[in-house]
């Protein structure tokens, strides 16, 4: 058996693959929470196990307005599988609760209180003993093309939002991390996510979520063509592009990441609902897969001197829209932790 010697970051899984892309009344209904920690703590690759999940506050998960007993319950259900919860999906969508961050009226308002209350659910779950790491994850929750309409102007007032929540998680005692993805209005390359970070300007309390699907993505332009990095004509083949690509891009939002997600793309998109051209993630043997995941992990977590960045305590699996027989498979579990454990080994630590 390998000896894995890094403890850290810890290894999570992503609680919301049971719910984006479901089908209530379909063949391929949402999975239960219940199910998903069953399938997280099953799994074993030469002895070492999922730390912990990641989940989205949002029916019928968990409940944003959850109260302190029902996370207790919460709690108790994580803790009897051998695991913690770590980063938080505050769910920031009109069709959620929220509203679009480039919004200065109701809709700021609501995507602010969407904020407030996933920060009480995240303060509370550390007084349970359970969440010792992570942070809430947002987004501009404004489409790409509603963005468009005025570029200027709704940059400033999403900033003006993220800002805004920013200070309301800092009162919490918590950070925030927005995910680059290229469906969100003025976060949909990497250029204007760095422009946006910047005119936030709160690196303690705001920061990146780095997802290796969708940021393959931000190098091929994808929405924002003026913007790629690899070349229109580029050939999957040529590594040492793919790696100068890289390189350009986590250069410059590194500095700002505090938040990973290991993931897998074959360079196409899904457009479904809100999220307009997003990721389409895949498993990460999958024949089509673009990126070799250890490798490319690199790049976000080691620094410019080429030591381990130590800035995520954890990391996430993201794979979302698998249909449910997959995910009921044993070895598509088994296959991402490996994937995870070889990640944590060419670029962990040990404490």
């Amino acid at each position: 058996m390998p000896e894995h010697v890094n403890n850290f970051p810890r290894l999570h899984n992503a609680m919301w693959p049971g719910l984006v892309g479901k089908d209530p009344g379909g063949d391929n209904p949402p999975i239960s929470l219940e199910t998903m920690l069953d399938y997280t703590a099953a799994v074993s690759v030469d002895g070492v196990k999922f730390d912990g999940v990641d989940l989205f506050l949002s029916d019928p998960h968990v409940s944003i307005d959850a109260a302190r007993e029902d996370l207790k319950v919460l709690a108790d259900k994580v803790r009897r599988r051998g695991l913690a919860i770590g980063s938080l999906v505050a769910p920031v969508w009109a069709p959620t609760g929220g509203g679009s961050a480039a919004d200065a009226g109701e809709g700021r308002a609501k995507f602010l209180e969407q904020v407030a209350k996933a920060c009480r659910v995240g303060a509370a779950l550390r007084e349970l003993g359970i969440r010792s790491c992570g942070v809430v994850r947002i987004d501009s929750a404004c489409s790409v093309a509603d963005w468009a309409k005025d570029p200027k102007g709704n940059t400033r007032r999403i900033a003006e939002t993220f800002r805004q929540a920013a200070a309301v998680a800092l009162d919490h005692g918590e950070k925030l991390a927005a995910e680059g993805e290229v469906c969100w209005g003025g976060m949909h390359s990497w250029r204007k996510m760095l422009d946006l970070l910047e005119r936030v300007g709160q690196p303690q309390t705001m920061g990146f979520q780095a997802d290796m699907a969708h940021t393959l993505l931000y190098m091929l332009g994808v929405n924002a063509p003026e913007d790629r990095i690899l070349p229109a004509d580029f050939n999957w083949a040529d590594k040492a592009t793919l790696d100068a690509a890289m390189k350009i891009m986590t250069d410059a939002l590194r500095p700002w990441t505090i938040d990973f997600h290991v993931a897998q793309n074959d360079a196409t998109v899904f457009g479904s609902g809100s999220h307009d051209k997003t990721g389409r993630h895949c498993l990460p043997d999958d024949p089509n897969g673009k990126l070799n995941v250890p490798h490319a992990a690199g790049f976000w977590l080691r620094g410019a001197d080429g030591r381990p960045t130590r800035t995520c305590r954890h990391l996430c699996w993201d794979g979302c829209m698998f249909p449910n027989s997959v995910m009921a498979k044993p070895g598509t579990w088994k296959g991402i932790l490996a994937t995870m454990l070889a990640v944590r080994d060419a670029h962990g630590w040990k404490e």
